[in-house]
């Protein structure tokens, strides 16, 4: 039989952080895999189509950047469930937080230097067709840099913790 009464606030409440060390971690392990090597797939479509004899272009159009923006979306979304499964029952340092952030700061800054000329910030202006050159591969290479960084700050340096058997 239940009440409406709330709960007195002196009630203790269990705080201790969820442990999942038995094997469960498994299945979203392999989700965030699979999503990860779907976004590889999607990323090597898009930058090297020509891998597949999809190539019908001689420049890097508009299509070709957003298909492998989104690769790299799906990438760092199956790297972050991957890697925040890892973390499961164990407090995240501050080193992993900013880790995180940095993932999210990389993949804009590959998108904005990617897209660049559809901006209007880039080497080509609007009535022509964008352009992915040169300075738009080093921003993107340089995204890619800060996703690497976040992801290798996200790693959670204690396996002897998370997968202790209890």
């Amino acid at each position: 039989m239940s009440t409406n009464k709330p709960i007195p606030a002196s009630t203790p409440v269990d705080t201790t952080p969820y442990s999942n060390a038995n094997g469960q971690n498994a299945p979203r392990i392999f989700v965030g895999l699979v999503v990860t090597f779907i976004g590889l797939f999607i990323f090597t479509i898009g930058s090297k189509p020509d891998w597949f004899g999809w190539d019908r272009s001689a420049v890097v159009g508009f299509v070709q950047i957003a298909v492998f923006l989104a690769g790299l979306a799906l990438i760092c979304l199956g790297g972050y469930i991957s890697l925040l499964t890892l973390w499961s029952g164990q407090e995240r340092t501050i080193l992993a937080d900013i880790g995180t952030r940095l993932v999210g700061t990389g993949y804009v800054i590959a998108v904005f230097a990617g897209l660049a000329d559809v901006f209007g910030m880039g080497s080509q202006s609007f009535p022509q067709v964008p352009y992915f050159g040169p300075w738009q591969a080093t921003g993107v290479l340089i995204g890619q840099g800060i996703i690497a960084l976040g992801f290798l700050l996200f790693i959670p340096f204690f396996p002897h913790k998370v997968f202790r058997q209890s």
